[in-house]
């Protein structure tokens, strides 16, 4: 990997296009080197993984507003809609809002976690959606998806956009844009000016994801892929984007992320941060491999929750070995990272977070509601353990309300460690009882992050892919589907179709109508 220092430049510097960083995510784009077989076997992992939870969503409000509005855009040989027949084609913007929507409405695919938050399954609608209209093959597909994946995650490593309360989504579009770059063979510069583009028009902020959470939260990623699509369209026919995007006077840089004041400290001049951003990218002929430090989610729930529920799961049977009930708890404290605590956690200073009338996308975002029916009910559920009925069960408000989430430096050190065997995403959990006592663990890493007790490999998403399609899809598409994927390599152009999921007439749902 090569570090690129990267910081604000003001216009006179005439900053070359090859000392921008755009530039250098288009050269990693347009690298046609081989995709590695591990690598081409975690992308196949994940498309069966976006699969499972948008199949599980598919009847759900969003899901099917989403679906609803790509259907009114039909396309002559575009690109498939989860849930519908093959024969159904849209123009692939709008497939990728649709099915993006469908992947991330749980809250229940992949996930990598550094300076920001990243969920990079969600470059697969928007690079899928394109490769389909455009009859790629599948290993066309492998290589954007590859190349999606590693931009977007070597964003993620370096450039911290939650600080600045912008939404993870600026790394998303220009990621999916180079990956879709990548997918349709494009020269350098026509991808350096899509994803110029894609950044500047994805630049939204971090209330999609605070106080009370909207079906925004689904959107946001889907639009991000949409607008993906739509740059590089302008790109490809030669239309130029803001120049430079990133470290411009006027850019993202200086005025979004604060790389810049307006004047020194007696009012005279505009002055500019030294600080740099420094992004990793593969250097020219090196393998594209950030996918393998990506990790999916065993739980239906914020990525920062996995460990703790599974932790939860332990403590319960550890409480009812000793002989103590879950009603002797007088309070429960979680030491945990910044980012747990004041984006899940009590930090986070969201009064909805402990409303039983909140919405799912709250709950999932509320580690003292999670722990709580974790630590209640020994199991998760995608939808059971979110019921209104479930978050307003009397004892479970009296437990939740004893909870409260505390920074420990100690963890949010591991949570950014450079070492991916110190990396840690969990917590330590003291459970305080009215007698005085008091039980004590922590958990790293969820069983099923690569260093947990239980890894997900192929048979793990195989068999999440089965559950979450039990009765909803017939077991002959679901085997179908299954046998095809896992074949992805060998998919010829034109026939990318097959990687669509149908279910049985008559149980799509449909939505209120709107303007499309």
């Amino acid at each position: 990997m090569q570090t690129h220092d990267i910081k604000v430049h003001p216009s006179k510097a005439l900053l070359k296009r090859e000392d921008q960083l755009a530039w250098k995510i288009a050269g990693v784009a347009a690298d046609k080197v081989a995709v590695q077989k591990d690598v081409q076997e975690m992308i196949i992992n994940r498309i069966i993984d976006n699969a499972s939870v948008a199949v599980a969503a598919i009847n759900r409000r969003p899901v099917t507003s989403a679906r609803d509005m790509a259907l009114g855009h039909a396309k002559k040989g575009g690109a498939t809609v989860f849930g519908m027949k093959n024969t159904v084609r849209v123009s692939p913007e709008w497939a990728a809002w649709a099915n993006g929507t469908a992947v991330r409405e749980l809250d229940f695919h992949d996930t990598f976690l550094a300076a920001d938050y990243s969920h990079p399954g969600d470059n697969i609608p928007p690079v899928l959606a394109v490769a389909q209209t455009m009859e790629k093959s599948g290993k066309d597909l492998i290589r954007g998806l590859a190349t999606g994946y590693e931009i977007q995650i070597d964003l993620v490593r370096a450039i911290c956009l939650h600080e600045h309360r912008v939404d993870h989504i600026a790394h998303l579009c220009p990621s999916a844009a180079a990956g879709v770059g990548t997918l349709l063979g494009l020269k350098q510069d026509v991808i350096f000016q899509a994803v110029q583009q894609a950044l500047h028009t994805s630049i939204s902020f971090r209330q999609s994801r605070k106080g009370e959470i909207s079906s925004w939260k689904a959107f946001a990623p889907a639009h991000a892929g949409k607008l993906a699509i739509e740059a590089v369209d302008r790109a490809m026919r030669g239309e130029g984007a803001p120049n430079p995007i990133y470290e411009g006077e006027d850019s993202v840089i200086a005025w979004v992320l604060n790389g810049r004041t307006q004047a020194d400290s007696k009012g005279r001049k505009t002055v500019y941060d030294p600080t740099y951003y420094h992004v990793p990218l593969p250097g020219a002929g090196e393998a594209k491999r950030a996918i393998m430090d990506s990790y999916t989610k065993e739980h239906s729930a914020e990525y920062q929750s996995q460990a703790l529920i599974d932790l939860a799961f332990k403590m319960k049977a550890d409480i009812a070995e000793s002989g103590r009930k879950l009603e002797d708890i007088a309070k429960i404290v979680i030491h945990t990272s910044h980012h747990t605590h004041y984006v899940i956690g009590t930090g986070a200073q969201d009064p909805q977070k402990m409303d039983p009338k909140a919405s799912r996308e709250t709950l999932d975002h509320s580690i003292m509601y999670i722990f709580t029916v974790a630590l209640q009910d020994g199991s998760w559920h995608h939808v059971d353990s979110y019921a209104p009925k479930r978050a307003g069960r009397k004892d479970t408000v009296a437990l939740w309300h004893k909870i409260e989430t505390i920074e420990d430096p100690e963890w949010t050190r591991k949570y950014h460690s450079k070492d991916p065997n110190e990396l840690s995403f969990g917590g330590k959990v003291e459970i305080f009882f009215q007698d005085g006592s008091k039980l004590v663990d922590e958990l790293g890493v969820a069983n099923a992050h690569p260093n947990g007790a239980r890894p997900f490999a192929r048979a793990e998403y195989i068999h999440k892919f089965r559950t979450l399609t039990d009765g909803i899809l017939t077991a002959r598409e679901i085997n179908r589907f299954l046998a095809d994927v896992q074949d992805l390599a060998k998919i010829p152009a034109g026939e990318l179709h097959v990687l669509n999921v149908t279910l049985p007439a008559g149980t799509l749902a449909e939505g209120k109508p709107g303007i499309f």
